[in-house]
C-alpha cells in the first residue's frame, strides 16, 4: 500500500526514529537515478522549496516544481484526476497547499507517496527538521521539555504530535484563543503524550524548565488581515532575553523562520548563541531526503 505523509503522525514512533536515522545518514544512493519527484506550491517558498529540490538531486532524482496557475486549479481538473496523472510521471508528489483537503484529495488518488509540504493544519516536514535538530543538540529525545510559545498553528501542531510520539513533554504559552483546542490535546495524549501539555498565558512561565524553546510568526502566511488584531492579542509574547533566562542555561531556541526581530522574537535571542534557528533551516534538507528515502526505500 502506498505510504502518504499528510502529517506527522502518519509515522509512529519507529518508523520517526528511522527517518532522522536515515537524515542523519551522509550515504546519498541514486535513489531517483532517472525518476523526478513533482513539488506543487500553492504558496511562495524559500526554505521549503530549496530543501525539497535539493534533496531529489542529492538523491540522484530531478524535481519538477510547478504552481496552482499551472494547473488551473479544482475548478478545471478535479485533483483526483491530477493525481492518476502525476502518478504516470513521478516517483512522488510533495504539496505546500492553503488547505490541507487538497491533500487529502491528492492522497486519495495516488499511487505514489504524497507528502505534506505545509498546509493550513500542518507541516511534518518542519517536525522532521525540529526532532533531528534537538536529537543532534541532545543525543536523545525522550525525556526532554519542548516548550512552545505563542500561536498554536499549523508548525505547533505538528512540533506537538512529533514531541509526543518522540517521548517529549510539552509546555505551551498562549493567548487566550490561540492555543490548543481540545481536540489537539486528545490528538496528542492518543499520540502517546504522558499526560497532558502544561498550558499557560505566560511565557516565562512556559519555559521554566524546558530543554527547547520554540515560537513562529505572530501572523502567518494567509493571515495577513489579521495582523494588527494578533500583534495586539501576542502583546508579551515576544522571547526575549528575559524569557530566555527562565528557562534552564542549556535551553536552545528554536525557530522554523522567517523570524520577525523585534515581534516574536528579539534579535538577541535569535541571533544568540542559545539560538539554532540556521542548522535547524538547514536541517529542513536533510529532513525531507531521510524521508524521501523511507517512502521509496524503506517502504517499497
Amino acid at each position: 500500500m502506498t505510504r502518504h505523509v499528510l502529517e506527522i503522525d502518519d509515522l509512529n514512533a519507529a518508523e520517526i526514529v528511522r527517518v532522522l536515522d536515515l537524515a542523519d545518514d551522509p550515504a546519498r544512493p541514486p535513489l531517483l537515478a532517472g525518476q523526478t519527484v513533482g513539488l506543487y506550491f500553492e504558496k511562495p517558498s524559500l526554505r521549503t522549496r530549496h530543501s525539497s529540490e535539493v534533496a531529489v538531486v542529492q538523491l540522484g532524482g530531478h524535481p519538477v516544481t510547478f504552481r496552482k496557475d499551472e494547473i488551473g486549479g479544482a475548478s478545471r481538473e478535479p485533483m483526483g484526476d491530477i493525481a492518476r496523472v502525476l502518478s504516470g510521471y513521478h516517483a512522488a508528489l510533495g504539496a505546500r497547499v492553503f488547505d490541507h483537503r487538497i491533500l487529502e484529495q491528492l492522497a486519495a488518488s495516488s499511487s505514489i507517496p504524497v507528502v505534506n509540504l505545509l498546509s493550513d493544519t500542518g507541516h511534518p516536514c518542519q517536525s522532521l527538521a525540529d526532532l533531528l535538530t534537538m536529537r543532534q543538540q541532545w543525543g536523545t529525545l525522550p525525556g526532554r521539555t519542548v516548550a512552545w510559545i505563542g500561536d498554536f498553528n499549523n508548525v505547533a501542531r505538528s512540533l506537538a504530535l512529533g514531541a509526543a510520539l518522540t517521548g517529549m513533554r510539552l509546555r505551551i504559552a498562549s493567548p487566550n484563543g490561540f492555543g490548543p483546542s481540545e481536540a489537539d490535546i486528545d490528538r496528542l495524549v492518543t499520540a502517546g503524550l504522558d499526560g497532558r501539555p502544561v498550558l499557560s498565558d505566560r511565557p516565562a512561565e512556559a519555559v521554566r524548565g524546558a530543554d527547547a524553546v520554540h515560537t513562529d510568526v505572530w501572523a502567518s502566511m494567509g493571515q495577513e488581515d489579521q495582523v494588527s488584531l494578533r500583534h495586539r492579542a501576542f502583546e508579551g509574547f515576544q522571547v526575549n532575553d528575559a524569557v530566555m533566562a527562565e528557562a534552564p542555561a542549556h535551553a536552545v531556541f528554536m525557530h522554523c523562520l522567517p523570524a520577525h526581530r523585534g515581534e516574536e522574537v528579539a534579535a538577541s535571542v535569535v541571533d544568540g548563541p542559545q539560538s539554532r534557528a540556521f542548522p535547524q533551516a538547514h536541517n529542513r534538507l536533510h529532513a525531507f531526503r531521510g524521508l524521501l528515502r523511507f517512502l521509496l526505500e524503506d517502504q517499497a
